[in-house]
């Protein structure tokens, strides 16, 4: 889960799926000076160069985490928009709110930065063509047995299988943090995992399990 604030900022990301603040731009008039790496001398800038907006490129860990974890939200979404006319508890229904309002801005910040790499995110919602599978991914089998369900009966089943979810999402993250370069997909592994730990402990509680 994101908080709104750091979706907003997210979702307006340049097209390379990164926000950074403008460099200033050498010229004639005002020689900007790069520093070398220590122990070496700086240099003058170029004419129109933007020190400052070399960044590492996207490392295979920041590839598999997007690919992976798209997919991985469209189901979360599946899942949530199951619950306004299924759910029997206020509290069901209010999570499953706040899953949607926080995944799709991450969803959108995540294919735009595919996008332009020029790759695609994977179709469906399952994951299993992106590598998805160990991640809490609900089987078709389940999505089945969730939309079958109504009143309490959907409140448990919903609850387990979006606790085993959110616990694959932690994971993934947790692996973007240990190998991922690109640091806006980095705060947004950060953020996901901060704030589906807390939604976990809720949906364990709301499960009576706490």
């Amino acid at each position: 889960m994101l908080v709104s604030g750091t979706a907003s900022t997210l979702a307006g990301c340049t097209g390379d799926g990164a926000a950074r603040p403008e460099a200033p731009t050498a010229d004639a008039g005002a020689p900007v000076i790069v520093p070398g790496a220590p122990g070496d001398a700086g240099r003058t800038a170029g004419p129109g160069e933007r020190p400052g907006r070399t960044k590492a490129a996207p490392s295979a860990a920041d590839v598999r985490f997007t690919e992976r974890m798209v997919p991985h939200h469209r189901q979360a979404l599946e899942m949530a928009g199951l619950a306004p006319s299924r759910a029997a508890d206020p509290g069901v229904r209010g999570l499953a709110e706040r899953i949607s309002v926080a995944q799709r801005p991450e969803i959108e910040v995540m294919t735009r930065w595919l996008r332009a790499l020029g790759r695609a995110p994977a179709d469906g919602h399952d994951g299993r063509g992106a590598g998805g599978e160990g991640y809490g991914m609900a089987s078709l089998a389940e999505m089945n047995a969730l939309r079958s369900a109504r009143g309490t009966a959907f409140d448990a089943l919903f609850l387990r299988l979006m606790i085993r979810h959110h616990e694959g999402a932690v994971k993934m993250a947790g692996e973007e943090l240990a190998g991922g370069t690109d640091q806006i997909l980095r705060k947004l592994a950060q953020d996901m995992a901060s704030g589906q730990r807390v939604e976990i402990l809720r949906m364990r509680r709301l499960a009576g399990k706490a």
